[in-house]
């Protein structure tokens, strides 16, 4: 059947992805092409850090479906890290997303240090981290692929992001990616929605090389459910991956679950811990995210098991760029990287990233080899903020095929009924929607309620 192919079609991909990339390698006793020469060394002493916070609107569909569970991400702090010699370098952080904030000591730590002494630590924070290989890799004269390894690719495989939303919002958002030159599409699979519903209006408008990785974060909780599932799923010939389906602990469940679907499956690199999940071969892959030195390291111990993986770096284009300098040095990155840097109106650099046929140039330019986009800077431009979550007013509603309705005022609530087994799970013809505030009593009570935790009525108010 076409469908049993996908997982060959992934790993013959991958195969003459990584034949290509050694083709294109030079042989390691061949020299590595030298640094323009300097004649007097430059002074790369960090003296001066600025950070500036910036607001990046959501594109439309995005925004509508990230107020639910992800308001916040569009909070970024943009660093500039200026040298002695007068260079300048920049990088961001998305200021919600955990190990990725910049904290006041890292920064007094790496004041009038030598940039170049703290490139790989991974303690510094995402934007910082960028900042100083953005500025040591102008100063060098080389682009930050130089400082990062041995180039084995000129393209980086990019893949689109979305999170869970009706059917007919991601009609619209594989619409603009394959307009855009993406021939990936990775999205959240959730039990507050019927996937085969969604996909039955999805991949009809698909041209056949757009390809489906479902995430579905570990939510079909055991081998039982996670392979009735799948199978079930696996049908639609556009789907080619299938991410954490289950809990990646269960080292039984996962590899009797690779056993019985044909559809690769991706699994988030250190659980189970990296020798147990390669002995056991309990995925086909791996995703792999972090610092600098952190991506290295483990996309060293892919390599070396010949095992492909995504990179998974979060952000605007700037984060996007960075992480596409690791893709031309990291011979098994093979799947499209997810940086979700689509979800936004701007990407925040200049030039703007380009796919064309899945994969976009990575720059040959000093640094990250793209300017810092001055004027979007300027426009989003805000004040300083504690991190605003839940995003007020909202009243969502799980619609169960029974004819019972659930209310929650934010996706953490019914995140916690999922965790504790509270929430019946990928049931047919389920779905979640918002419910616009009309102004009735009837709408505020529910909302109230809704406030204090989410709750189960029969019936279908509002």
């Amino acid at each position: 059947m076409e469908n049993s192919t996908r997982r060959g079609w992934l790993q013959k991909t991958a195969s003459a992805a990584a034949t290509l990339a050694a083709v294109n390698t030079p042989p390691l006793s061949a020299a590595p092409p030298l640094a323009p020469a300097i004649a007097t060394p430059l002074n790369l002493t960090v003296t001066k850090i600025d950070a500036t916070w910036v607001n990046v609107p959501f594109r439309p569909v995005p925004a509508r479906n990230l107020v639910r569970e992800l308001p916040h991400w569009n909070v970024f702090v943009i660093y500039k890290v200026t040298l002695a010699c007068g260079v300048t370098g920049f990088g961001e952080t998305m200021q919600y997303y955990t190990w990725r904030t910049v904290s006041d000591e890292a920064i007094a730590r790496v004041l009038n240090r030598n940039a170049a002494d703290f490139l790989w630590d991974d303690s510094l924070g995402a934007g910082l981290q960028q900042a100083l290989f953005d500025a040591v890799g102008k100063a060098m004269g080389v682009p930050v692929h130089r400082l990062l390894g041995q180039k084995v690719r000129d393209r980086a495989f990019i893949s689109w992001w979305a999170i869970d939303m009706p059917g007919d919002d991601w009609v619209l958002e594989c619409r603009d990616a394959a307009a855009e030159g993406y021939t990936f599409f990775k999205t959240k699979a959730r039990p507050w929605f019927d996937l085969i519903d969604q996909c039955d209006k999805l991949m009809p408008t698909l041209p056949p090389y757009l390809k489906v990785n479902f995430d579905f974060n570990a939510t079909l909780m055991d081998a039982g459910l996670a392979a009735r599932y799948c199978r079930e799923i696996e049908k639609y010939s556009n789907i080619a991956m299938f991410e954490s389906p289950m809990p990646q602990e269960d080292v039984e469940g996962n590899v009797k679950l690779r056993r019985q679907t044909s559809v690769a499956i991706a699994m988030h690199y250190g659980s189970p811990p990296p020798m147990t999940a390669l002995k056991e071969d309990v995925c086909d892959g791996f995703v792999i995210g972090g610092g600098s030195n952190r991506v290295k390291a483990d996309a060293s111990v892919a390599a070396m098991a010949n095992k492909p993986f995504f990179l998974e770096l979060v952000g605007s284009g700037i984060t996007a760029m960075f992480s596409m300098h690791f893709a031309g040095v990291l011979t098994h990155a093979l799947w499209p990287q997810v940086d979700c840097h689509r979800i936004y109106t701007h990407q925040m650099i200049k030039p703007a990233i380009k796919v064309e046929n899945g994969s976009a140039l990575i720059p040959d330019a000093p640094g990250l080899g793209v300017e810092l986009d001055e004027d979007a800077v300027a426009r989003f431009r805000v004040e300083p903020a504690p991190k605003q979550y839940p995003a007020p007013g909202l009243l969502l509603s799980v619609r169960w095929p029974s004819g019972s309705t659930s209310y929650y005022a934010h996706a953490g609530q019914y995140w916690d009924d999922v965790r504790a087994r509270r929430f019946p799970l990928y049931l047919r013809h389920v779905y979640l929607e918002q419910i616009p505030n009309n102004g009735s009593r009837e709408w505020k009570d529910l909302q109230t309620r809704a406030r204090k935790g989410g709750f189960m009525v029969s019936g279908r108010p509002l």
